[in-house]
């Protein structure tokens, strides 16, 4: 996972407009974001992302 990719999942998470797991929904807000890389990291690495979705909340304050 790239940091671009990393950076784009961070400003949905932080928009706070929906549950990191809906994955349609993070596809929707990506596509109007225009985070392409997202989206295809999302459709190429759907378990990576969940990984690293659950990980990183693990990590929170």
């Amino acid at each position: 996972m790239t940091d671009k990719i990393k950076e784009q999942i961070i400003a949905i998470r932080e928009s706070g407009l929906t549950n990191m797991f809906d994955i349609r929904e993070v596809k929707r807000l990506a596509k109007e974001r225009r985070f392409f890389e997202l989206i295809d990291y999302i459709e190429d690495y759907q378990d990576r992302y969940v990984a690293f979705i659950f990980n990183s909340n693990k990590n929170k304050p």
